[in-house]
């Protein structure tokens, strides 16, 4: 099935996106998110920012159950454009300790512990559950992830939304982000980008994981299944053994393992 649109206002959204969303007009729109079939264990979103997110981290399956929660945020980014100088934060530049952390996010001083990466059209980075992770101002990018909402804000550069000091602290993984996470694609080169231990992604040209119910996202060309009819800015969702007619699109599938 072609799965619905749902347009997401957010404080650091954009009043215009690409071409091939028919966004509500007049509002900020942060966030696409691919909706329908039901509850599923993962999410295909969109993201389009204008601002910096806030710095924040997500807690993993046995932190998430802990807290009452069905599961944790285990999370990557496919850079689809990115303006002169835009960048993100990954991980910190050192290890520090939980009461560094607590004192960084209340002071503002985490904005100078941060890693802050400039980034590129094609850009792959992994974001483990844990990862201290935000993502700058002038960047388009698709998120693949567990579809859980659960994300614990550290410091939001003085805007006046909720932080949850104590529990982002207590799931954090307070030290520098693992360069073996991070890629960038060749748009030619068929790749596996994750491997689990929550879920399977590929970019490739033709059909994956084909005995399993997947996501399938076109980045270039047009895909079918069936009646379903999609290109770039949809996504298909795929019962196992669905038929899946590419013509050599490049795309994103994923799948649970």
């Amino acid at each position: 099935m072609k799965l619905d649109r749902r347009y997401v206002e957010k404080p650091w959204g954009r009043t215009e996106l690409p071409a091939m969303f028919d966004a509500p007009p007049g509002k900020r729109i942060g966030e696409v998110w691919f909706t329908g079939g039901g509850e599923q264990p993962l999410l295909v979103k969109y993201l389009f920012t204008s601002e910096r997110l806030s710095i924040q981290v997500h807690p993993n399956d046995d932190q998430a159950r802990a807290r009452g929660l069905p599961r944790g945020k285990s999370e990557c980014w496919t850079i689809l454009d990115a303006e002169p100088g835009a960048n993100l934060g990954l991980g910190l530049k050192r290890e520090v300790s939980p009461d560094e952390l607590r004192a960084a996010a209340l002071d503002g001083s985490i904005e100078q512990l941060m890693d802050w990466r400039p980034v590129r059209g094609g850009d792959f980075f992994m974001v483990p559950p844990g990862t201290i992770h935000a993502i700058g101002a002038g960047i388009s990018l698709l998120e693949f992830q567990q579809n859980s909402d659960v994300t614990y804000r550290l410091y939001d550069y003085g805007r006046p939304r909720e932080l949850h000091l104590d529990d982002a602290i207590a799931v954090a993984f307070a030290a520098p982000y693992p360069d073996t996470l991070a890629q960038h694609l060749a748009p030619a080169e068929p790749r596996l980008l994750v491997d689990g231990p929550q879920f399977v992604l590929v970019q490739i040209f033709e059909d994956k994981f084909a005995d399993q119910q997947r996501w399938v996202i076109p980045l270039d060309g047009e895909i079918r299944s069936g009646d379903a009819i999609a290109a770039p800015g949809d996504c298909l969702l795929l019962s196992p053994g669905a038929h899946l007619d590419a013509a050599a699109a490049r795309m994103l599938i994923g799948a649970t393992p």
